[in-house]
């Protein structure tokens, strides 16, 4: 995993190796589409699972060059499985989160792949439970990036407490946050 790290040549802002080994283990179970905020290493690997299982993966990116860089190489690599949406960051007042294209997208997402938008957006990665809930289907893992960042600590509480459910912290290296959608029965 270290390899394709260094081999993506994003270093300063790649996914590390405890954050992609988990993501790559909860899309191997995943029961339905995967939505991903926030593309690069881990856009190409949660395609490339999905692509094997019959899967998709909805990835948001408000980057253009970016995203040019990351559908370019699932172009070159044959990965047909992972929905690129590229789009501005849009301001819902409290904060400000991708513009999603919901009338595309499917209804009941079963796992997240949170580590975009970057950090110092306003009001940073939460805007995903205030977008997307509805389409979260019950038991969805939210995997979060970044936990040694307090403001990712706070979200993850946050959402926990709008959730009435629990989270953990995993991983040692650098952090990163698993917390899931409550079953109904709850």
């Amino acid at each position: 995993m270290s390899d394709l790290i260094y081999g993506w040549g994003n270093e300063d802002w790649s996914a590390l190796e405890e954050y992609l080994q988990g993501c790559l283990k909860y899309a191997q179970h995943a029961d339905g589409p995967i939505l991903e905020c926030g593309t690069g290493l881990s856009t190409i690997l949660l395609g490339a699972i999905s692509q094997q299982r019959g899967n998709l993966v909805w990835s948001l990116e408000h980057q253009p060059l970016w995203g040019k860089k990351v559908a370019g190489v699932l172009e070159r690599y044959g990965i047909s499985s992972a929905r690129l949406c590229i789009s501005p960051l849009k301001d819902y007042g409290a904060f400000s989160w991708y513009d999603p294209p919901l009338g595309l997208m499917p209804d009941a997402f079963s796992m997240v792949v949170c580590d975009g938008p970057p950090g110092d957006t306003k009001g940073g990665r939460s805007g995903l439970l205030s977008v997307m809930r509805s389409r979260l289907k019950p038991g969805a893992a939210i995997l979060l990036d970044d936990a040694s960042r307090e403001n990712e600590k706070i979200i993850a509480a946050r959402w926990a407490s709008e959730l009435n459910t629990n989270y953990e912290i995993l991983g040692s290296k650098k952090p990163y946050i698993l917390l899931r959608i409550p079953n109904a029965d709850r």
